[in-house]
């Protein structure tokens, strides 16, 4: 009996020692790609920061002394920073409530209603995203022109209000998650579809929603090919633009450079930090029905 209970005692012994170990790598290998992935962010950060002489001395100091805060104003005032980003904000926040309305409708009909084809469409619907991007510039370009609105914000914000299939997929996950003796109830209360969504729908999808507008908002905010393609007027330009502008003028001054990109970098690690919480909850709860 005393030897049974030395081996059990010895094999959880071993078992727990296994544990600790598996969970010691995986916090190294966590940390170890946290690193990698922030070191990039951390230099272009320390970069701005420093003056032209701390740039090229033969060994640069990985924190500079002193900290030129003066940079951003310098290369803020460089272009019109100022002009870019009231476009860039407007584009966005038109695109993200877009996406944000469509996506929901549309997710909502594919989830909670009933109708002949429904399973086919939604098919279709996902077949779309084997398209690549690519194919699509030529015909895009000139649908645009054949409507008169190139060098206009529209191309690049009314593509949003068309539910993409990967906002729908997801939203129609999060929807299934839901019971569905809700719209019974609200039925019997002679609540419309409509309502359905709007009152009760909406309300309890604000997780998987701010996904759809997180994704969006990093999307639109970073885009360069579209207003590229789509833009000639310097004063509808966005800070895309303006920012390959600045390399190309001024890119010479890495100072300035690293601090004109975390200029327009820092809404998205601003708003991604505030939101990230919903933005776990919303990727967590969309996988839990197939």
């Amino acid at each position: 009996m005393n030897t049974r209970l030395s081996f059990l005692g010895s094999y959880l012994g071993r078992k727990s020692s296994q544990v600790i170990l598996e969970k010691i790598l995986v916090y190294v290998l966590l940390v170890t790609m946290g690193i990698l992935f922030i070191f990039p962010l951390f230099w272009m950060a320390v970069t701005s920061l420093k003056d032209e002489a701390q740039l090229y001395i033969p060994e640069p100091k990985i924190i500079p002394n002193p900290l030129v805060w003066a940079n951003y104003k310098e290369a803020w005032e460089k272009i019109p920073f100022a002009l870019y980003m009231r476009n860039t904000t407007i584009i966005t926040l038109s695109s993200v409530f877009l996406a944000v309305l469509s996506t929901s409708l549309v997710a909502f009909g594919f989830a909670r209603i009933n109708f002949k084809g429904r399973n086919f469409l939604f098919s279709l619907l996902l077949a779309s995203m084997i398209l690549p991007g690519m194919v699509q510039i030529i015909p895009r370009y000139f649908i645009w022109n054949w409507l008169h609105f190139l060098d206009t914000w529209i191309p690049l914000i009314l593509p949003r209000a068309l539910a993409g299939g990967f906002f729908v997929f997801l939203m129609r996950q999060f929807y299934r998650t839901l019971p569905m003796e809700l719209d019974d109830a609200a039925a019997i209360d002679g609540c419309s579809y409509f309502r359905i969504w709007w009152n009760i729908m909406l309300p309890l999808t604000k997780s998987a929603l701010t996904v759809v507008a997180l994704f969006t908002f990093m999307q639109v905010w970073n885009d360069f090919f579209d207003p590229l393609i789509y833009l000639t007027t310097d004063s509808k330009k966005t800070l895309a633009l303006g920012l390959r502008f600045f390399q190309g003028q001024f890119g010479a001054d890495v100072h300035l450079l690293m601090a004109a990109s975390t200029l327009v970098l820092l809404p998205c690690l601003v708003i991604f930090l505030f939101a990230q919480k919903y933005f776990i909850k919303g990727i967590a709860m969309s996988g839990i029905k197939g």
